[in-house]
């Protein structure tokens, strides 16, 4: 193998890399294939890449936006109340950092996912509301799922964008690596 395949072939392994990064939390994901795309611009000359860097730089921008809404829009799906996503956020921290007691074990991916549930049913039944405790602990469930199930959808849409941004780079790029026209 020459070392333009080498580094070829290590591009399109950091591209793989970014596709499951773009599905699990705190892993650098769509960054990694945008990376990889200017990087085999800097290469194998820039006009060989211009779709690859322009579809992963858009895949990027998209996989921000979602990551950024996917929570909020879950919360108001669900008729979460600012304090639902408040503690939705602080239940992600301490869930990531293993903060919470009733998730002593499974580590800070299991953390990021109950903790938001957590911090959001928490919030809810904290917000003043004139409603007895069987519908404040509905109200605090429902947005707790609503929070979580937004989330979970926006990790799927990135995931996906993530493919497509590596389908793209590995269809357009592949002859630079391995020397096919």
């Amino acid at each position: 193998m020459t070392t333009t395949t080498l580094i070829y072939v290590a591009l399109l392994l950091t591209t793989l890399v970014g596709v499951v990064g773009a599905v699990v939390p705190v892993m650098p994901g769509p960054i990694l294939i945008l990376g990889a795309s200017i990087i085999a611009g800097f290469l194998y000359q820039w006009d060989n890449v211009t779709v690859t860097i322009a579809v992963s730089s858009v895949v990027f921008l998209m996989c921000f936006a979602i990551d950024q809404l996917s929570g909020i829009w879950g919360a108001q799906k669900a008729g979460a109340s600012h304090w639902g996503q408040i503690g939705s956020i602080v239940g992600l921290f301490l869930g990531f950092f293993g903060l919470l007691p009733a998730l002593p074990l499974g580590g800070p991916l299991v953390g990021m996912f109950f903790g938001p549930f957590i911090g959001a049913v928490v919030g809810e039944l904290l917000y003043p509301r004139q409603v007895p405790l069987k519908s404040r602990l509905k109200i605090s469930f429902k947005a707790g799922v609503g929070i979580v199930l937004g989330s979970v959808i926006g990790l799927v849409l990135q995931g996906l964008l993530a493919l497509v941004a590596a389908i793209v780079f590995a269809t357009t790029t592949w002859h630079l690596g391995f020397g096919v026209i």
